[in-house]
């Protein structure tokens, strides 16, 4: 039985502040059709697809920052797009920003679901929440996702779907190794990633020059480390005066760039993903049973900050 899938990168352009999500929704049904006509049997959008990139702005009025929140899913607005999958036989997934009435209160999560066919099957919530919580007005721009969002409370799921075993991550959660080693040691064969990056670091601006390197070095470590293909795609270009990074790509198990988007606007890039590549990774250099010396990593879970020895 063949177990290749045929990846679709859904990358956006910019969505405006005042883009409703009808307008979205029609631009990623659109973004779907081009991929089913190109052979694709999963597409995979950006984080927080279906608005603007709203944790770049201080609202104290809690009423306004729920305004782009999704309370049910799928909702009248996205309904199509769950119907469109179904009617083409696909699977995607999908960033938005979820708000949810949980052990008796409401709660708020940055939020990536894995549809199939029409229904979902799977949901991850953002763990590595960037940025800020406090107004911070000396920035060009904030990031106050730690404001608007808890952090995810689903650990790192991983779903039987497709013939193989699909992970998702979101944004800054690439950055950190244990993310996709907690997929990894599930026997994760494809990881699907949402970001949306700005160019411009205002902690660090001597970083602003490296965003594009740095977005595919941890990716392509990611895969290579854990014998896994890795789609990583963005919402990018300049969004309500903003610049964010593109270059959305597919990453083999051996690390290498297969596919990549080469504009910051609505585009597709594709990949045929043989899910089995993976396993000469998975049995030899990354081989975790034979390898892996978990009783020698206790501080990695132990201890949150680095603490230099004493002098």
């Amino acid at each position: 039985m063949s177990r290749v899938l045929n990846v679709a990168a859904a990358q956006l352009g910019p969505i405006a502040r005042s883009e409703t999500r009808p307008l979205v929704v029609a631009r990623l049904i659109d973004l779907m059709r081009q991929a089913k006509s190109m052979g694709a049997d999963v597409i995979v959008y950006p984080e927080l697809a279906l608005t603007t990139f709203f944790p770049r702005w201080f609202m104290a009025d809690q009423a306004e920052v729920d305004t782009f929140f999704e309370r049910t899913m799928p909702s009248n607005e996205t309904a199509p797009l769950f119907s469109e999958s179904e009617r083409l036989g696909m699977a995607f997934t999908l960033g938005y920003a979820e708000l949810t009435e949980e052990e008796g209160r409401t709660r708020r999560f940055n939020t990536a679901i894995l549809v199939d066919r029409g229904r979902i099957v799977g949901k991850y919530r953002k763990v590595h929440l960037p940025g800020h919580a406090d107004h911070e007005p000396w920035r060009q721009f904030q990031h106050l996702e730690k404001r608007y969002f808890e952090v995810g409370n689903l650990n790192f799921p991983v779903y039987r779907a497709r013939g193989g075993v699909l992970g998702m991550l979101i944004c800054n959660d690439r950055r950190w190794p244990e993310a996709y080693r907690v997929l990894g040691l599930q026997g994760v064969e494809l990881v699907m990633i949402g970001y949306n990056t700005p160019v411009h670091n205002p902690p660090a601006p001597d970083h602003d020059l490296l965003g594009n390197f740095h977005n595919h070095l941890v990716m392509q470590a990611g895969a290579y480390q854990n014998g896994t293909w890795v789609v990583g795609v963005a919402k990018c270009g300049k969004e309500e005066g903003i610049e964010m990074i593109g270059q959305s790509c597919i990453v083999a198990p051996s690390g290498e760039i297969v596919a990549q988007c080469t504009t910051l606007a609505d585009e597709i890039a594709i990949a045929r993903c043989d899910l089995d590549l993976g396993r000469s990774y998975k049995t030899t250099t990354f081989n975790f049973a034979v390898h892996r010396q978990p009783d020698q990593y206790r501080m990695i879970v132990e201890r949150k900050g680095a603490v230099p020895p004493a002098e």
